[in-house]
C-alpha cells in the first residue's frame, strides 16, 4: 500500500461513488494532478447510493442544466461502452388529463433544451412496451435517448478511478473517512483522517447522503436530506433468457402513480431475471438524517439500504399491477427488495460549487446517476475556468441564504421536495407551503389585513396582489382577460393586473423589502467596485448617484444585474434582487479576496425596508407628506439620484428610479419606521400594488431583463441589448471579452421582445403562456438555433394589461432577428404566431421612457 501522502493539490472526500469518480476523471482531463481520493468504505463504493442505484437515465426535465448534464452523461457512458440506449416511456393514464398536459410540457421543454422526446399514442406505447395494459393509457411520451448504465454505474465508477490512478495523478485510500476539516482564516488548509493529516488548498465533498456530516465538520450545513425510496423486485422473469441483454424492454415511468418499472434482462446478467419497480412516496416521505444512517457492520444490507415494509406502498403497488399486470403474475422477492436512500434538496436542485463561507471547499452533492459524469464535468470546468458552459445559478450552493441552511428549514423544504419528485406536476410558479413566514417586512401586518396573496422568494413573503383591491376590477375588468385555463391562471390573481393599471393612472406602492442590500466600504472599496462593475461607479461619479450595472465573468457572460449607489467617497451600496442577492454577495466577497482588496461588505438587507412609490402622481403624493417638498422637484431631484429626506420626521433614503415605467422613488427606511411609512401613504389614498406588477407584467411591458432568466452567463451584454454606449477606461472583470464582443460584426443572437398575435387554442380557449417554451421557424417547425448551438425559447413571458398583449422575451439567432418577423411559439403541443417587436432593448410601454423622468 502506498504511503499516506502529507499533501495534495486536491482531496476528494467520497471517491467511491459515480460522482467522485466522475469529478476526478474530469479534473485530470482538465490538467489537474496530485489528487488524493478518500472514502469511508470501499472504492468503488459498497455503501453509497451508487451501490444500489437503478442506473437508468431519462433526458426529460424542465431545467436546462439538468438536460445538459443528463445528455452529456448518457453520451459519456455510451462512449465507454456502458450505456444501452433502449428508450423510455412516460405514460398518461386514462382520466389523468393533468399528466397528459405534463407530457406535452415535457416535449416543449425538450425542444427548448435539446432533447428528442415526442408524444406517441397508446398503441405505439404498447408496441414498444408489451407489458402495458393499453386500455389504461391515453397517450405517452417517448424518449429515444433514455437508457440504462450497464452493467452498473458502480462498475463505471471503479473503472474511472483505476484509469485516473494509472495516470499517476490520483492516489486513493479506501476505508479512510474524513474525521475533520482544517479551516484557517476562511480558507481550506487540510483534511484529518485516521491515517494522518493531508495538507491541501482544495477539498471536494462528493459523499452523497452523508454530505451534511462532512459540511458539519466545516461548521456549515447543506440544505439536503436523504429520503427512503422503495425498490421492489418481482420474478423470476425469463423473457430475455439467453439474450445476454441487461435490459430488454424500454424503461417505463408511470409518474401519475409516482412510480417506474424496468426489466433486468437476461438472468445471467448482473441483476437479471427480474422486474424492478420503484416508487417515490407522495404522501408521507420518510426522511433520514445522515447522523442516523447505520454503519456498514450494523446494516442488514447496506447503510444506504433500509428494510422495506410492503404495506407502506400497497396502494400504489396495486395501481401498478393494473397498468402492468405482470407484477401480479410474478412473485415479490421480499428479501431482495428494500428502501434505498437518495438525496433530496430544499429546492429540488443539485448542490454544486464553492462554499460561500470557505474558500477552497467545494461540493458536488445531490447528484443522480443520470447526471454523474455531467456534474463531474461542470465542477471540473468551474474549478478550472471559473465558469461553466451552462449558467449554473440553479445548482450553485451559494443560492441559499443563511436562513435556508438551518435545520428546521432544511427538514421542511426537503420533506416537501420529496413528495414532488414524480407527482404531481409542479407548476413553474408553484410556491412551497412549508418553512414559510420566515422573512416578513414591517409592512406584512398591513398586507395581511388587506388579504394579500402571498408567494415566497428567498425566504421572503411577497404579496402578488391584494383581495382588498378586487373593487378595481369593476373599473378595469374589461381590460383584464379571464384565464379559463387552470394552468395559465394558477398562482395568478386578476386583481394584480387591475393594480397595475391603477398605478399607471394615479399612484401605487410596492413592497420591495426583499431586495438584498450590501454596503461596501474600506480602503479598497472604490477599487473593488470599479473592478466588479461594467459601468463606472467610482472616479468622478457623484455621491448619491445611482448606476444600473452588471458583473461579468471573465468570458463576458452576464453574472449579475444590479444597481449601485455611491454613498460616500469610500462607500457604495449594492442593491440586488432577492433571488440573486446571496450569489452576488458571495461573488463580491470572493473576487475581493482573490484580488487582495481590503474591503468590508455589510449586509443591510434586514435593516432597511423598501417601499416603491410610483405613478403619475407619485411626486405630488410624496411632496404632500415630505418635510421639505421643494427638494423633490425634477430639477432638484433628477432621475437616478438619491437623497436622504425626512417624511413626517421619518428618515428615508429616497432613490429616484423606476422598474415599473412610472415616475417615482424607491423609499428605503429603517425597519422600525416601515409600518408608519406604509400607514402614512395608505391614508393618502395610495393603492397597495403587488409584486406581480413589478416583477412580471410591467417589467415585460418595459422589456426589462431579469437575471437567471433573461440574463445568463451563456450570453453577453451586447446580445442582451444592455451594452453601454462607451467602455470605461478602468479595468473590470471580463473587460477583454467585452471588448472582443463589441468588435464583432454581429452577435450570434439578440434578446428580442415578442408579442403573441393569436392565443386561441384548438379547443377555442384563450391561452396565457407560463414558463419557458420553444420558439420555432414557421416554415420548418424546427426550433431556432444560433451559430453557437444555443436554442431559442421564451426566457420570460407575461400578459401586459397596458398594451393588451402577451409579451415574451427570447434570444433569437441573428439570421431571424428582424423587427416585424413572425415566428411560432409552441405551448402545450400547439403552435401560436408571435411577432418580433424589438431587437435588443426597446419598451412597448412608453418607449421613449418619458414617464419615469417626468
Amino acid at each position: 500500500m502506498a504511503n499516506f501522502p502529507k499533501s495534495a493539490n486536491v482531496v476528494i472526500i467520497g471517491q467511491g461513488g459515480i460522482v467522485g469518480a466522475s469529478v476526478v476523471h474530469h479534473l485530470i482531463e482538465r490538467g489537474w494532478e496530485n489528487i488524493v481520493g478518500i472514502d469511508k468504505s470501499m472504492i468503488p463504493t459498497d455503501v453509497g447510493s451508487t451501490s444500489h442505484a437503478s442506473d437508468f437515465c431519462y433526458m426529460t426535465s424542465h431545467d436546462h442544466m439538468a438536460c445538459y448534464t443528463t445528455m452529456y452523461s448518457a453520451d459519456f457512458y455510451e462512449k465507454r461502452g456502458h450505456y444501452q440506449r433502449i428508450g423510455g416511456l412516460e405514460v398518461a393514464r386514462v382520466g389523468d388529463d393533468e399528466r397528459l398536459e405534463e407530457l406535452k410540457r415535457k416535449v416543449g421543454s425538450g425542444k427548448a433544451f435539446g432533447t428528442n422526446v415526442q408524444l406517441i399514442s397508446a398503441g405505439e406505447a404498447k408496441e414498444r412496451m408489451p407489458l402495458l395494459n393499453e386500455e389504461l393509457v391515453q397517450a405517452a411520451l417517448w424518449d429515444p435517448d433514455a437508457g440504462l448504465v450497464i452493467p452498473r454505474s458502480q462498475q463505471v465508477a471503479g473503472e474511472l478511478v483505476e484509469e485516473a490512478k494509472a495516470t499517476g495523478r490520483l492516489q486513493t485510500f479506501a476505508n479512510t473517512p474524513a474525521t475533520g476539516i482544517d479551516i484557517r482564516n476562511g480558507r481550506i488548509c487540510g483534511v484529518e483522517t485516521p491515517r494522518g493529516y493531508i495538507k491541501t488548498p482544495q477539498v471536494i465533498v462528493c459523499t452523497g447522503i452523508w454530505g451534511r456530516l462532512i459540511a458539519d465538520m466545516a461548521g456549515q450545513d447543506l440544505p439536503m436530506m436523504p429520503v427512503e425510496h422503495p425498490l421492489l423486485w418481482f420474478g423470476p422473469y425469463e423473457e430475455f433468457k439467453g439474450t445476454g441483454y441487461e435490459i430488454g424492454y424500454p424503461l417505463l415511468r408511470d409518474q401519475g402513480n409516482s412510480a417506474y418499472l424496468r426489466d433486468t434482462g437476461d438472468p445471467v446478467t448482473s441483476e437479471g431475471g427480474y422486474i424492478e419497480w420503484g416508487y417515490y412516496e407522495e404522501k408521507a416521505p420518510r426522511l433520514v438524517h445522515p447522523r442516523d444512517i447505520l454503519e456498514k457492520e450494523q446494516a442488514r444490507l447496506s447503510p444506504s439500504q433500509h428494510d422495506l415494509d410492503v404495506e407502506q406502498i400497497m396502494e400504489p403497488l396495486e395501481r401498478a399491477m393494473e397498468l402492468t399486470p405482470i407484477l401480479g403474475e410474478l412473485g415479490l422477492d421480499e428479501k431482495r427488495s428494500f428502501n434505498g436512500l437518495l438525496s433530496v434538496t430544499a429546492d429540488g436542485g443539485s448542490i454544486v460549487g464553492e462554499s460561500p463561507q470557505t474558500d477552497g471547499l467545494w461540493f458536488c452533492e445531490a447528484i443522480w446517476v443520470k447526471d454523474g459524469p455531467g456534474a463531474g464535468k461542470v465542477l471540473a470546468d468551474w474549478m478550472t475556468d471559473g465558469r461553466t458552459e451552462i449558467d449554473h445559478h440553479g445548482i450553485d450552493v451559494a443560492r441559499f441564504y443563511p436562513v435556508q441552511r438551518t435545520p428546521g428549514y432544511i427538514h421542511d423544504r426537503c420533506y416537501e421536495t420529496a413528495f414532488k419528485i414524480y407527482n404531481p406536476p409542479v407548476h413553474p410558479r408553484e410556491p412551497y407551503t412549508m418553512a414559510r413566514n420566515l422573512r416578513r417586512s414591517p409592512f406584512w401586518p398591513r398586507e395581511k389585513e388587506l388579504g394579500a396573496y402571498f408567494m415566497e422568494a428567498a425566504g421572503w413573503e411577497r404579496a402578488h396582489g391584494y383581495a382588498a383591491n378586487e373593487h378595481l376590477l369593476e373599473r378595469y375588468g374589461d381590460r383584464i382577460p379571464e384565464r379559463t385555463s387552470d394552468w395559465d391562471g394558477r398562482h395568478f390573481w386578476r386583481v394584480s393586473n387591475a393594480e397595475h393599471l391603477a398605478l399607471s393612472e394615479n399612484v401605487g406602492m410596492v413592497n420591495l423589502s426583499h431586495f438584498a442590500i450590501y454596503d461596501v466600504s474600506g480602503p479598497d472599496a472604490e477599487a473593488v467596485m470599479e473592478y466588479l462593475c461594467v459601468a463606472k461607479v467610482g472616479g468622478n461619479t457623484p455621491i448619491d448617484k445611482g448606476v444600473y450595472t452588471h458583473f461579468l465573468d471573465h468570458e463576458g457572460g452576464v453574472k449579475a444585474d444590479l444597481t449601485v449607489i455611491r454613498l460616500a467617497e469610500d462607500r457604495w451600496r449594492v442593491m440586488c434582487g432577492g433571488d440573486t442577492g446571496h450569489r452576488d454577495y458571495v461573488w463580491m466577497k470572493h473576487m475581493a479576496s482573490r484580488k487582495g482588496f481590503h474591503v468590508y461588505i455589510d449586509d443591510r438587507t434586514d435593516h432597511l425596508a423598501c417601499l416603491g412609490l410610483w405613478g403619475p402622481n407619485a411626486r405630488a403624493t410624496l411632496q404632500a407628506v415630505a418635510d421639505h417638498p421643494d427638494g423633490l422637484t425634477d430639477d432638484k431631484f433628477p432621475f437616478a439620484s438619491a437623497r436622504q429626506i425626512t417624511v413626517k420626521g421619518m428618515p428615508v433614503y429616497a432613490f429616484r428610479i423606476s422598474y415599473v415605467g412610472e415616475q417615482g422613488w424607491e423609499l428605503h427606511v429603517p425597519f422600525s419606521y416601515g409600518l408608519s411609512l406604509w400607514d402614512l401613504f395608505y391614508e393618502q389614498g395610495v393603492t397597495p400594488v403587488g409584486i406581480e406588477t413589478y416583477a412580471n407584467s410591467r417589467r415585460l411591458e418595459k422589456s426589462l431583463r431579469l437575471q437567471n432568466a433573461d440574463l445568463l452567463t451563456e450570453y453577453n451584454l451586447y446580445e442582451a441589448g444592455l451594452a453601454r454606449p462607451k467602455v470605461k477606461a478602468a479595468e473590470f472583470h471580463g473587460k477583454q471579452a467585452y471588448l472582443a464582443q463589441r468588435d464583432r460584426e454581429s452577435q450570434p443572437a439578440y434578446l428580442c421582445t415578442l408579442t403573441l398575435m393569436d392565443n386561441v387554442d384548438s379547443q377555442g380557449v384563450a391561452r396565457y403562456p407560463v414558463g419557458q417554451w420553444p420558439l420555432l421557424d414557421p416554415e420548418t417547425g424546427d426550433v431556432l438555433v444560433d451559430d453557437l448551438g444555443r436554442r431559442s425559447y421564451t426566457t420570460s413571458v407575461a400578459y401586459g394589461p397596458s398594451v393588451g398583449k402577451t409579451i415574451a422575451l427570447g434570444y433569437i439567432p441573428r439570421q431571424y432577428a428582424e423587427e416585424g418577423r413572425q415566428l411560432l411559439l409552441e405551448y402545450f403541443h400547439e403552435h401560436y404566431p408571435v411577432r418580433i417587436e424589438a431587437v435588443g432593448y426597446r419598451a412597448l410601454y412608453d418607449p421613449e421612457n418619458v414617464r419615469p423622468r417626468s
